[in-house]
C-alpha cells in the first residue's frame, strides 16, 4: 500500500547521459523550472531543456573539469567554476562568453549570483570568499574566515547579506556593504553542505553531514531548533516558496520540516540517489540527481505532500476564529525589509584586493575568453527557450505546464478520489486533467462579483444589479391564472442565493480583517503582501482606496507589488476597479516616474553599492511593469465612459 502511495507521489521524469565523461556538477533555474545545466569531467558545461532528450548548448573554455555552477535569477546568464579556481560566464540568450574571472588558487567548491545585482560570490578550496563585479571583470571584495573548503553561498533575499558553508563545521553570515562578519554559528559536528535563507524571515537552514538540520534565527543570532538522527547527510535543501516548511534532500528521500517546534511533516521515497538539486515549479518540485555521465531528473508532486496543518490563502472557515497571521514558527520574525545597511570601513577579516588584482584582464586573459564558445546544438529548442525573451512581451508570459504523472497513477477510481481521507489530494488524482488552484476552487473563496451576462464594463454607479431579474427568484408560471404565490413559498425562492453571499461576504470581511492584522503588527507593505497572496482582486480594490488617500505611505517596493495588480484591474470589466487602478497608478507616476528615470539612466557606480543595486533593481521592474501598462491604456483609451478617460 505504502508502495502505490509512493508511485503516486513521486516518479522518475528522465534519464540522459550528459556529458562523454563524469558529470561532475549540475544545477536547475529556479525561476521557471525548466532549465538544466550540467558540468563534466569533459570541461563542458552543457545546457539542456528538462524533459527534452537533447543538449541545447554546450560551453567551451574550461581547460579542467567544472566543480561548481549556478544560474541567476532570470536564467539569462551562468557561471561555472574549474578545478583550477578559474571562473566563466556565459550570456546564454546572446549564446557567447561574457567574462572570465581569475584569482582563486585552488577549486572552486559554491558560486551564487546576487538576487538584483551584477555581482558574483565563489567560495574555493582555498577557503577564500571572493565578490565579483561582473560588469568590470574584477574581485570587489574578498571575504577570509574560513579554514576548510567553503561548500556552499547564499545571498538573503535582500541581497545585502551572504552566508558560508564549510567543512570546518561552520556557517557564517557576512554584511556585503560594510565589509565584515556578521556572525558565525556553531553547532555543527562535520562539514556543512548546505544553507538556505527563508523566504521571508530572518531565518537561516543549514544542512550537514553530521545528519542535522539546524535553524539559526538572525535577529538573535542563536539556533532555533535542531532535526537530528537522519539515517544520511543533508545533500540540498529549499523552502517552500512561501516559507511554510524546507524540503530536505537526502539520499533516496525528500523529507519535509518545520521548525519551531521541529518536526517532520512527511517523508517522500524516491529512488533519486544522491540527490544535487531542488526547485519548485507548479507546485511540483524537481529534484536532480547523477551518477557517472548520466543525469536523472525526479518529480513530486507536492500536492500529495503534508507541509503544515495551515489553511490556505483565502479559504477561511466560518467557525474558526480569526486571528492575525504568523509566520510559520511560533515567534513573529522580522522580515527582509529594514533600512538601508550603511557602507562602513571594512575589517581586517575582509581584505580588498590590491591594485593588481582589480586591474583589467591582460591580452592573456583576453585570449583564453576568445577561446571560450558557445556552441548551439539545438538551435530550435535554444530559440524557442531564449531568444523569445529579447522582443517586447506585450502578453504575460504563457506558464508552463506541470510534468504528467506516468500511467501507472492513473487508475484511481471516482470512490476513493472522495473519501474525507483524500480531499486534500483531489486536484492530483487526476494528473492529466488540469484543475484550478485550489484556493479557487469553492465559490465562496473570492468575492469578486461574478456574473453570466453583463456588459463589457460594469459601471460603478447603478440603480439595478447586473444579470440578476426578479423573475428570476420566483417559481415558473405556467399560465397567467396562477400568478398569486403563497407567501412561504415566494420567500424560500428568494432566500435561495442568500446563503451564499452571505458567506461571500464573511469571507471576504474575514480576509480583510487578516490585512488589517498584518498591517497592524507590521507595514504597508507586509499588509498589501498579505493582500496580493488572498487571491482576490475585491481585497486589493478595499486596501488600495485606503492607501490612496494618503501619498505618504508609497514607497518604491511597495510599487513593484501594487504594479502588477493594477494590471489587473485596468483589465478588469469592473469601472471601480478600474478606476481605483488609474488613482494609484497615477500616483505612482506623479511621485516616482522621474526617480525611476533618473537611476535607470545615471551610470553604474563603482565598488559594491548594495543599495544602490536594490533601487536599480526596482527601478528596473517598475519599467518593466509600467511598459506593459501603458500598451492597456491605450487600448483603454478608444473606449467609451469614465474609465476611458
Amino acid at each position: 500500500m505504502a508502495a502505490a502511495v509512493t508511485a503516486r507521489t513521486a516518479w522518475k521524469l528522465q534519464e540522459i547521459t550528459a556529458h562523454s565523461s563524469n558529470v561532475s556538477s549540475l544545477v536547475l533555474g529556479k525561476s521557471s523550472g525548466r532549465l538544466l545545466a550540467t558540468g563534466g569531467d569533459d570541461c563542458r558545461v552543457n545546457i539542456w531543456s528538462v524533459k527534452k532528450p537533447n543538449c541545447i548548448m554546450s560551453l567551451t573554455g574550461h581547460t579542467t573539469p567544472i566543480e561548481s555552477l549556478q544560474i541567476n535569477v532570470n536564467e539569462k546568464l551562468i557561471v561555472a567554476g574549474s578545478q583550477s579556481g578559474s571562473i566563466r560566464v556565459w550570456d546564454l540568450e546572446a549564446a557567447k562568453i561574457l567574462r572570465t574571472l581569475l584569482g582563486h588558487k585552488a577549486n572552486i567548491c559554491s558560486l551564487d549570483f546576487h538576487p538584483f545585482g551584477s555581482f558574483v560570490a565563489s567560495g574555493s578550496l582555498d577557503t577564500n570568499i571572493k565578490l565579483w563585479d561582473v560588469r568590470r571583470k574584477g574581485c570587489v571584495l574578498r571575504y577570509k574566515g574560513h579554514t576548510e573548503a567553503v561548500r556552499c553561498l547564499r545571498f538573503s533575499p535582500d541581497g545585502k547579506w551572504l552566508a558560508s558553508a564549510a567543512d570546518d563545521h561552520t556557517v557564517k553570515l557576512w554584511d556585503l556593504a560594510a565589509g565584515k562578519m556578521m556572525f558565525e554559528f556553531t553547532g555543527h559536528t562535520g562539514p556543512v553542505n548546505v544553507v538556505e535563507f527563508h523566504p521571508n524571515e530572518y531565518l537561516l537552514a543549514s544542512g550537514s553531514s553530521d545528519r542535522t538540520v539546524r535553524f539559526w534565527d538572525l535577529e538573535k543570532f542563536q539556533v532555533v531548533s535542531c532535526i537530528e538522527e537522519e539515517a544520511t547527510p543533508v545533500r540540498c535543501m529549499l523552502f517552500n516558496p512561501d516559507g511554510c516548511c524546507l524540503y530536505s534532500g537526502f539520499q533516496d528521500s525528500l523529507r519535509v520540516y518545520g521548525w519551531e517546534p521541529e518536526r517532520c511533516f512527511d517523508v517522500v521515497l524516491v529512488n533519486w540517489g544522491k540527490v544535487a538539486d531542488l526547485c519548485i515549479c507548479n507546485n511540483q518540485l524537481i529534484g536532480v540527481s547523477f551518477a557517472q555521465s548520466t543525469v536523472s531528473s525526479f518529480v513530486v508532486d507536492l500536492g500529495r505532500v503534508t507541509k503544515s496543518d495551515s489553511i490556505p490563502h483565502g479559504l477561511i472557515r466560518d467557525d474558526e476564529p480569526l486571528v492575525p497571521p504568523t509566520p510559520t514558527g511560533s515567534s513573529l520574525r522580522r522580515i527582509y525589509d529594514r533600512p538601508s545597511t550603511s557602507c562602513s570601513k571594512p575589517q581586517s577579516r575582509v581584505k580588498h584586493n590590491s591594485e593588481s588584482e582589480r586591474r583589467s584582464p591582460s591580452s592573456e586573459d583576453d585570449r583564453d575568453e576568445k577561446e571560450s564558445k558557445a556552441e548551439i546544438q539545438n538551435p530550435e529548442d535554444y530559440k524557442e527557450i531564449f531568444q523569445p525573451k529579447n522582443a517586447i512581451c506585450r502578453t504575460p508570459p504563457r506558464s508552463s505546464e506541470p510534468f504528467p504523472a506516468p500511467p501507472e497513477d492513473e487508475p484511481v477510481t471516482a470512490k476513493e478520489a472522495v473519501k474525507p481521507s483524500q480531499a486534500a489530494d483531489v486536484q492530483t488524482l487526476l494528473p492529466k486533467q488540469e484543475l484550478p488552484d485550489p484556493v479557487q476552487r469553492p465559490p465562496i473563496a473570492s468575492s469578486t462579483p461574478l456574473t453570466k451576462t453583463e456588459p463589457s464594463v460594469i459601471p460603478a454607479t447603478r440603480n439595478e444589479p447586473i444579470g440578476l431579474k426578479a423573475s428570476d427568484f420566483l417559481p415558473a408560471v405556467k399560465n397567467q391564472s396562477q400568478t398569486e404565490l403563497v407567501d412561504e413559498e415566494a420567500m424560500s425562492q428568494i432566500r435561495k442565493g442568500h446563503e451564499t453571499m452571505c458567506m461571500v461576504l464573511t469571507s471576504r470581511h474575514k480576509n480583510l480583517d487578516t490585512v488589517r492584522a498584518v498591517w497592524s503588527t507590521s507595514d504597508i507593505k507586509n499588509s498589501v503582501d498579505s493582500a496580493v497572496a488572498i487571491n482576490d482582486l475585491s481585497v486589493v480594490v478595499d486596501l488600495l482606496n485606503i492607501v490612496n488617500q494618503k501619498a505618504s505611505l508609497w514607497k518604491l517596493d511597495l510599487c513593484t507589488i501594487i504594479l502588477p495588480q493594477i494590471e489587473k484591474l485596468l483589465q478588469s470589466k469592473y469601472e471601480s476597479y478600474v478606476q481605483t487602478g488609474c488613482t494609484s497608478l497615477k500616483l505612482i507616476l506623479q511621485r516616482f516616474l522621474p526617480l525611476i528615470t533618473d537611476i535607470l539612466t545615471a551610470p553604474p557606480s563603482v565598488g559594491v553599492d548594495i543599495t544602490r543595486e536594490e533601487r536599480l533593481h526596482k527601478c528596473k521592474l517598475c519599467y518593466k511593469q509600467l511598459k506593459n501598462i501603458s500598451n492597456i491604456v491605450k487600448s483603454k483609451s478608444g473606449l467609451s465612459g469614465r474609465h476611458a478617460r
